[in-house]
């Protein structure tokens, strides 16, 4: 009975053992089929971001395009009223300072010194001297708080 009772541990310990082998390669097939699924999922993300990194670049160099024709376009427009100033400019320069100076003052501060800027320098003296003392004063000080 003896050697029947090790006959059926042995059995025992022997089919535990086939058991465990056939669990431990289970569980490694499961993980490998995971590692698997991991790695697809991994190359289908990283594709995905390639896709996205190109639209996101594509996007950036519509808009800097796109922001250069703006800045050009500002630029022009600045251009012109530059243009447009200096052309306003010479007509007061043109004229006797007297009248220069009674016209200016009817102007809002901002455009007075605008145009008293775009003057030479000696014509723009002649009509700042012609005008009211509190109108010059203001209009001198909002020159020299303009930075250039």
């Amino acid at each position: 009975m003896k050697k029947y009772i090790i006959c059926i541990a042995i059995s025992l310990l022997f089919a535990v053992n086939l058991y465990a082998e056939e669990e431990i390669a289970n569980t490694g097939d499961k993980q490998k089929l995971e590692m698997a699924k991991k790695e697809e999922m991994l190359k289908q993300e990283t594709e995905r971001l390639k896709i996205l990194k190109k639209e996101v670049e594509d996007d950036i160099a519509k808009y800097t395009s796109l922001l250069q024709q703006i800045e050009k376009s500002l630029q022009q427009a600045e251009e012109t009223g530059n243009k447009r100033l200096r052309h306003v400019a010479k007509a007061y320069e043109a004229m006797a300072p007297e009248d220069a100076a009674t016209r200016l003052s009817g102007l809002d501060n901002e455009t007075a010194v605008q145009i008293l800027l775009k003057m030479e320098s000696k014509k723009a003296g002649l009509v700042i001297g012609m005008m009211d003392s509190r109108k010059a004063t203001l209009l001198t000080k909002e020159i020299t708080r303009l930075k250039m």
